[in-house]
């Protein structure tokens, strides 16, 4: 933002984030917070083994962590050519038009919301084991969320670079504890010897390796959101694809390596009974058999900053959603505003901390079950809308080199892309067919397509909205998906605002 815009709209410097306050490692940690490693190892991997019964999870990690890397060829591809906190949302209007755009963001504010909030409902879950041992209580599960709600709340309002320290030091201890269980499990083989069965291609192309499948993506969610953070970023254009590349790869390795250890330790031929009678329980008991109590202990009390974690990680990417759609005006502006002292997106994260306060005193008020009803429905449901912003993405990427003219190599802008998305299409195919097993339902119940389908009919009401905008507010229309250019958009005359949606002339620096 130039000087001379600044002065004649001083307003402008509330609609920025702050800049150059993010490196690699701390928005690494934003996303690997966000994949909650701890919490996809206990529960994720015992749940695919237990209830799916499937022994090639470790494949399935692997698996997924190749056809995210290849949608990254062409997602940070865009990121070099654009820093927006709305990524997906800014990514297809650009390809796919305003309208689409508008009805990305849309599923992302509802997709991401889901997942932020659903977390406050397994943290009481989480805090119990370190409690009752520590103090001898187990306090209702509300009251454990609301201590949460109030600290994810003011961490929102701070500096994003103190959240990242946060997370840091979380994320750290997290991933530690983990390796430290692997070890213990890679060292006590059943049977007296290392199996290498749960990496055979016929222990994984088996019935019900869709719904492995999904679960593996669902373990990745986060991973996308390095490019929220580019506008905090000291240097975007090297950040984010080092973030994205880096982050993939962690959270593949980690993921395939715990859930092979698992294996192991219990033995191939027996995992899957074990699971499905211990259940999250099952890491935490072999760490105690192999490791000792105090290991164990360590174990649970950073399960439950594990989820801890998540919640600030996602309780800021759903913050700067909020507030790059108000800087565009597509919500009230009040959410595009920043607070002059953090640089904070203060009323977007105020809007999302009312949220979560209104729906724990729901289900509180209610007795609705906090785990399976608020933490694993609304998570569920929350992966499966950011797996169809993804594939969507990967489409509008496409879209996007092909009607510009922007120069990038075939790689990047069509084959990497292309085979990213017919394979995330794919999964989505196996993601409808496999719900009821996913949510834990029985087949004939209503919410096995409800949820599904309430992401078609969001994404088609934000479109609908998106021609509104176009036909009675051609100046905000002119903003959508420009991010921290779209001030100077509004000085665009509505004559001039047509479609295609690449802009490139309007928005190159």
């Amino acid at each position: 933002m130039s000087s001379t815009a600044t002065t004649e709209r001083p307003s402008n410097v509330s609609e920025a984030l702050a800049r150059g306050r993010l490196g690699v490692p701390s928005v690494i940690f934003f996303v690997l917070s966000a994949a909650t490693p701890l919490t996809v190892v206990a529960g994720v991997v015992t749940t695919g083994y237990g209830v799916i019964g499937v022994l090639g999870i470790p494949l399935a990690f692997v698996t997924v962590a190749a056809v995210l890397t290849l949608f990254s060829v062409g997602y940070v591809a865009m990121a070099r050519r654009m820093a927006n906190a709305g990524a997906f949302y800014s990514y297809v209007s650009r390809g796919l038009g305003r309208p689409a755009g508008v009805g990305t963001a849309w599923v992302a504010l509802i997709a991401y919301n889901a997942l932020q909030v659903g977390l406050y409902g397994t943290i009481g879950a989480a805090a119990t084991p370190m409690l009752n041992r520590l103090f001898g209580i187990e306090p209702l599960w509300w009251i454990v969320a609301l201590a949460a709600w109030a600290l994810v709340g003011v961490l929102g309002l701070l500096r994003v670079d103190i959240n990242g320290m946060v997370l840091a030091a979380l994320l750290c201890a997290e991933i530690a504890i983990i390796l430290v269980f692997d070890l213990g499990q890679l060292s006590n083989p059943a049977g007296g010897s290392v199996s290498f069965a749960a990496f055979s291609p016929e222990n994984f192309f088996v019935p019900g390796v869709g719904a492995v499948l999904v679960l593996a993506i669902l373990g990745f969610v986060g991973f996308e959101a390095s490019v929220v953070f580019s506008e905090e970023s000291k240097d975007p254009k090297r950040t984010v694809p080092m973030a994205t590349y880096l982050s993939v790869a962690i959270i593949g390795v980690v993921y395939a390596l715990s859930s092979w250890s698992m294996t192991v330790a219990v033995g191939p031929d027996r995992i899957a009974e074990e699971a499905g009678t211990q259940s999250i329980d099952l890491i935490f008991n072999l760490a105690a058999t192999h490791l000792g109590d105090t290991v164990l202990a360590i174990g649970q009390a950073l399960f439950l900053t594990s989820v801890l974690a998540a919640m600030i990680a996602f309780h800021n990417t759903t913050a700067r959603y909020a507030f790059a759609l108000g800087r565009e005006r597509v919500l009230p502006a009040v959410f595009g505003r920043t607070s002059p002292t953090s640089g904070a997106p203060r009323a977007a994260s105020l809007a999302q901390s009312a949220l979560g306060l209104l729906m724990i005193v729901l289900y509180a008020v209610n007795g609705w079950d906090p785990v399976l009803q608020m933490f694993f429905w609304l998570g569920t449901s929350g992966g499966f809308g950011v797996l169809l912003l993804i594939a969507t993405t990967a489409i509008a990427i496409i879209a996007y080199f092909a009607r510009s003219a922007e120069q990038e190599t075939l790689w990047r802008r069509l084959v990497a892309p292309g085979v990213a998305a017919i394979a995330l299409i794919a999964i989505i195919v196996l993601a409808v067919q496999n719900f009821a097993d996913l949510l834990g339902v029985a087949p004939d119940s209503p919410l096995r397509w409800a949820i599904p389908a309430a992401f078609p009919v969001v994404a088609l009401l934000g479109v609908l909205w998106g021609l509104v905008l176009r036909s009675r507010r051609p100046d905000t229309y002119a903003r959508i998906g420009l991010g921290a250019e779209s001030a100077a958009a509004a000085a665009v005359p509505p004559a001039s605002v047509t479609e295609p949606a690449p802009l490139t002339a309007e928005v190159r620096r």
